[in-house]
């Protein structure tokens, strides 16, 4: 098994678990439910094109830092221009919690995503009671007809949706509802990085939907590179987040790229 098929094995256990806790129609009736949320699609246009992480920790790196507040980074974040905001619910692998988007959701008002493993409808109903505003879709985990399945409930949620591709062959997960695609620069199943295989897939993109570079932008030379390529943003997590200070990290590369 890959890391990737032992985190959905684990998410399946979650569902059933957290189903049998709280119903749909109890998330329904949470606190941030009837919020409208917000477009990360107009934020990417009109702010930096960052969407910048909170990551504690991740299978192939271990600790990346927990020593920080979510609402400390993520105030920062949204302070220095953060056009969204990515925050981790997965515990088991990448140290996350719905508390950590719970704590910043009414001090920020820059676009959330909800990072996870999505490949149950029960989660959308979830994202949207913790006040998320995106949903992730990973290709790799689903098929072409869950990816539209799910970005319709998505919507009839009020949610954006950002796709994550890595491959040729998941290119046939796009269509016309998405409202990203992330193109991810690290292979999943080997965590190789490689720019250049993520610029060919973005060539092959319709030219009407907005592209995010996800993952191994390790400095200013590969935004900037990949900036030139014509992608429309940038999701970034580890570079911040492996110093004591994330915000104050991401306050001088915005600088470094004004």
């Amino acid at each position: 098994m890959t890391i990737l098929d032992k985190i959905v094995e684990r998410k399946k256990e979650e569902i059933k678990v957290s189903r049998s806790k709280t119903s749909v129609e109890e998330l329904k009736n949470s606190r941030f439910f009837g919020r409208r949320p917000l477009s990360l699609k107009e934020s990417i246009k009109n702010r930096s094109g960052i969407i910048a992480e909170f990551k504690r920790q991740s299978p192939s790196k271990g600790i990346i830092n927990d020593q920080v507040s979510p609402l400390e980074v993520i105030t920062a974040y949204e302070k220095f221009g953060a056009s969204g905001i990515s925050i981790l619910t997965d515990k088991d692998f990448f140290g996350g919690s719905f508390d950590d988007v719970l704590k910043v959701r009414e001090h920020i008002n820059t676009p959330i995503l909800r990072k996870d493993f999505m490949i149950d409808e029960y989660q959308f109903y979830e994202a949207k009671s913790i006040g998320a505003d995106v949903v992730l879709l990973i290709a790799s985990c689903l098929s072409p007809a869950q990816v539209e399945e799910f970005t319709d409930l998505s919507h009839e949620l009020g949610l954006e949706v950002l796709l994550e591709i890595h491959t040729e062959e998941e290119l046939k997960h796009c269509n016309t509802k998405i409202d990203l695609v992330g193109i991810n620069n690290r292979n999943l199943n080997d965590f190789k990085v490689d720019l250049q295989h993520s610029v060919q897939l973005k060539n092959q993109l319709p030219e009407n939907i907005l592209s995010i570079a996800e993952s191994g932008i390790y400095n200013i030379e590969d935004f900037r590179y990949l900036k030139e390529q014509g992608f429309d943003g940038f999701l970034m997590g580890e570079y911040f987040m492996r110093n004591e200070s994330p915000g104050v990290s991401f306050s001088h590369f915005i600088k470094n790229i004004s």
